[in-house]
């Protein structure tokens, strides 16, 4: 399972709008009041100014744009470019998934659109579609914290003679990823589900597990006591919707009802537990958080739950200078201070170094 975050920051230019000059009041004039005809004049000089104006941001915009992608596509020819923090490569060679180690860690893994779209015929995380789209590239950074889900898994299902580096690691079946916002649980839990069908694996993968829980149809089955919603029945993630109510209602009384809980529902109820010997991953949305995650999550192990970090300083250097790579921020501009503001202002957070990377200043 995986939930997925969208944080839309919008700058001050494009938050901005154009006022028109006010309309002039005669200072010999003793009417508090503006005349009706000035003020329409005023309304439609400012309608006309305001749609200039955003058209012709939209036309600088898309000009930038094209010239970036031309610029990016030219900059394929120069391998130079290709090298990060302390001259490290930005990318790694390693064909897939399945074969990243340790030392593919703080690089990043180029995807094909094609591979994506057959390994995740549910859709994408919209964290990952942003990155991409902002990118200009279909490339993730490979994490430690993904290296250790994924082979969490494949110890379970093809157990090592010995452990080299790992004394006493304690391997988990069900995992309920916990972390602040924007930390990358959506990206994790999707390159998961890619590398686990890769192997060949047989994957029950749903990334909207709220729909689960809101809008539809829903009526109550006589015979088992829960409720139908069957159109719910293709997605599921959002992990903590399954832990609070639901959208729905009973009727209880003329003038009253009561709220269905996340668990009276059929689909919920048959795949919410974690009771048993199947391996499970789930993450706490905060997309949807009605509060903190409480420690002991009904029909799940206490030990499920595992941390996960936003960027680390390491992770944040490659991060930026990939952003350098991709032509987000100039060079001329781009530096250690810089970036390095960058990641603590946003404190790690993904989506927020992503927004604030374009707006390096050259430091005075």
């Amino acid at each position: 399972m995986l939930r997925c975050i969208l944080r839309v920051s919008g700058s001050a230019a494009t938050r901005s709008s154009i006022r028109s000059s006010p309309v002039p009041i005669s200072a010999q004039s003793y009417s508090s009041k503006i005349p009706k005809s000035n003020v329409a004049m005023s309304k439609k000089t400012k309608s006309k100014a305001h749609d200039h104006a955003s058209a012709s941001e939209v036309e600088a915009a898309l000009s930038d744009a094209q010239s970036r992608a031309r610029h990016l596509a030219a900059d394929e020819k120069d391998p130079s470019l290709d090298f990060g923090p302390d001259g490290r490569p930005l990318f790694t060679s390693t064909p897939s998934l399945s074969l990243l180690s340790r030392k593919d860690a703080c690089s990043y893994f180029k995807f094909s659109m094609d591979g994506l779209k057959t390994a995740l015929p549910e859709g994408l995380p919209t964290g990952m579609v942003k990155e991409f789209e902002d990118s200009l590239r279909p490339a993730l950074l490979v994490r430690q914290s993904f290296l250790d889900l994924r082979d969490n898994f494949r110890r379970i299902v093809d157990p090592p003679l010995h452990f080299s580096d790992d004394k006493g690691l304690k391997l988990r079946k069900q995992i309920v990823l916990d972390g602040p916002a924007s930390c990358g649980k959506s990206i994790a839990l999707a390159m998961l589900v890619h590398w686990a069908r890769d192997e060949g694996w047989l994957v029950f993968y749903v990334p909207r597990g709220r729909e689960w829980t809101h809008g539809g149809f829903f009526s109550k089955n006589p015979e088992t006591g829960h409720w139908d919603t069957p159109l719910q029945a293709a997605n599921v993630l959002k992990y903590n919707s399954w832990f609070t109510f639901s959208e729905y209602e009973e009727a209880v009384t003329i003038r009253s009802s009561r709220p269905v809980h996340a668990r009276e529902l059929a689909m919920v109820n048959a795949f919410r537990s974690m009771m048993h010997d199947d391996m499970m991953v789930g993450a706490f949305s905060h997309s949807t958080a009605v509060g903190k995650l409480r420690k002991d999550l009904p029909d799940v192990p206490v030990d499920a739950r595992v941390n996960f970090s936003r960027y680390s300083l390491d992770e944040a250097a490659t991060v930026c200078h990939y952003y350098l790579r991709q032509r987000l921020v100039n060079r001329e501009v781009f530096s250690e201070e810089n970036w390095k503001k960058v990641y603590y202002l946003s404190n790690g957070n993904g989506t927020e170094m992503r927004w604030l990377v374009p707006l390096m200043r050259q430091s005075t």
